[in-house]
């Protein structure tokens, strides 16, 4: 069982390599780290680093070397965060001591997530039915976009030649996100946060269009939802078994059930793309949520184009993490990589004992890796609590 957690270049480069790998074996118990090798912006707390405790990381950057033959014609570049160009290659000095027998190296990798070159790309991101850009989101269908995370994962994948490869946010983004000082008056349903995340960019219209599928039509109606939605004088839901009844709530609306089954073409072709790009030696896997559907994610369709799934089981009890896992199985099929994540942060895991609980499912037969959340971001005795719930 691979088992993992996910981590930060600045974590090790404030801590040390060799105290982030005792910590990672011996407390916690691991076999591999998942490194975050391009991520977005935020603000987080570091309780362990001993030269800072609040870090704001560049937004949308790349934490490795890239090779320039492979960006030299796209018109998407990346940025290679000032802590790597000036604090030296962190993914390659793991690498390096994975060779000699060290831990197995998971590359972290934000696909489409960065407000940064959504910014300077504004063709490339993806639009509500106003035609309102969401900066955050470059869209699965733009030929840039695509072209960009290719690239990524192409250069991680045969520079470095890590183990594996999870892919987040190869997909469509909700509405609310966290962006720095959202604010909503209006108090937006959660169906109403799914209607402002559909896109209907000029790439999604004619890629649908392609497909014999009509946007507009689509658009049209999702735009007069939302309007209804900005009309109402306090919140009211418009679909009461949202999002528990899936997409079939949209089933009498043909056009934008239609539109929302096209949806998840883009993001599977892509992984799609990522796959074949990557090297053959490197397993590709996606990060994903029970409900991924939001976002374009058809597991079962994810699961024919990739080498598998880490489904995260944030905010669930073990009850709930047996289902999710016995869901993944049943959509990936038995030959496909199957993961689980937990989240460390308190109150969600207010103790060892509920950490062990949650994890127990995932210790069962047909499971293949677990991913903890995360290393830098927990104080050190949560790492003992891992250990505790691995050796139960």
């Amino acid at each position: 069982m691979q088992l993992s957690m996910w981590t930060y270049p600045w974590d090790i480069q404030d801590l040390g390599l060799e105290t982030v790998e005792r910590d990672l074996v011996e407390r916690a118990g691991l076999n591999m780290i998942s490194l975050a090798t391009s991520y977005h912006a935020g603000r987080f707390l570091l309780p362990r680093s001993p030269h800072r405790k609040a870090y704001f990381p560049e937004d949308g950057t790349i934490y490795f070397k890239p090779t320039a033959a492979r960006w030299a014609s796209l018109a998407i570049q990346p940025k290679v965060a000032d802590v790597i160009a000036q604090g030296g290659d962190v993914l390659g000095n793991l690498v390096r001591r994975r060779d000699a027998g060290g831990l197995g190296i998971s590359c972290w990798t934000v696909c489409l997530h960065n407000t940064r070159l959504g910014m300077l790309h504004p063709q490339a991101v993806t639009r509500n039915a106003f035609g309102d850009a969401n900066y955050y989101n470059l869209c699965p269908s733009h030929p840039d976009a695509r072209a960009y995370v290719r690239a990524l994962v192409a250069d991680i994948s045969h520079s470095y030649r890590p183990d594996r490869i999870e892919l987040e946010s190869p997909s469509f983004m909700g509405f609310a996100h966290e962006y720095h000082h959202e604010k909503d008056g209006v108090g937006l349903t959660p169906e109403d946060d799914f209607l402002l995340s559909l896109c209907f960019c000029p790439a999604c219209l004619a890629r649908a269009a392609d497909a014999g599928i009509d946007g507009e039509a689509a658009r049209r109606l999702v735009r007069q939802w939302i309007a209804e939605t900005c009309e109402r004088a306090v919140p009211e839901r418009r679909f009461a078994d949202f999002p528990t009844g899936g997409l079939d709530v949209f089933r009498p609306w043909p056009e934008l059930h239609a539109y929302l089954i096209w949806r998840f073409e883009p993001v599977t072709s892509l992984v799609a793309e990522l796959r074949e790009a990557a090297h053959p030696g490197t397993r590709v896997v996606i990060i994903d949520l029970k409900d991924g559907w939001l976002g374009g994610c058809d597991l079962e369709a994810l699961g024919k184009v990739c080498d598998g799934a880490i489904l995260c089981a944030y905010d669930m009890q073990a009850g709930d993490v047996a289902s999710l896992m016995a869901a993944g199985r049943a959509a990936l099929g038995p030959e496909k990589f199957l993961g689980t994540g937990y989240r460390l942060f308190y109150p969600e895991m207010a103790g060892p004992d509920i950490l062990a609980a949650k994890v127990r499912p995932a210790r069962a037969p047909g499971i293949d890796g677990i991913n903890f959340y995360n290393y830098g971001l927990v104080p050190a005795a949560r790492l003992d609590w891992i250990g505790a719930a691995l050796s139960a």
